[in-house]
């Protein structure tokens, strides 16, 4: 796949969550934690916003988006979300 054959749509609506912690990991979902809010805009600000987070945090942030083909999932992981943004710069 080339750089032509990849389309993402960057404007496409999307929020970013957080996960509550304790001792910098998840609070699990069976404690009953869920994500809050963090952020609500586009995927393209939903990206930027997490990237401007501390590294050590990012495994605590989720973006949830509509799916777009492979590449985009309907919840995007931490490792997913820093993929994209790399991505996005070659766009």
């Amino acid at each position: 796949m080339d750089d032509a054959d990849v389309q993402i749509n960057f404007d496409a609506p999307a929020v970013l969550r957080k996960w509550p912690s304790l001792n910098r990991e998840r609070i699990k979902k069976s404690w009953g934690a869920t994500p809050y809010l963090v952020a609500a805009g586009t995927l393209d600000e939903c990206i930027r916003e997490f990237m401007s987070k501390p590294a050590f945090q990012h495994h605590l942030y989720e973006i949830h988006t509509a799916p777009q083909g492979d590449l985009v999932s309907a919840v995007l992981s931490a490792e997913h979300t820093v993929e994209l943004a790399r991505l996005r710069d070659f766009l």
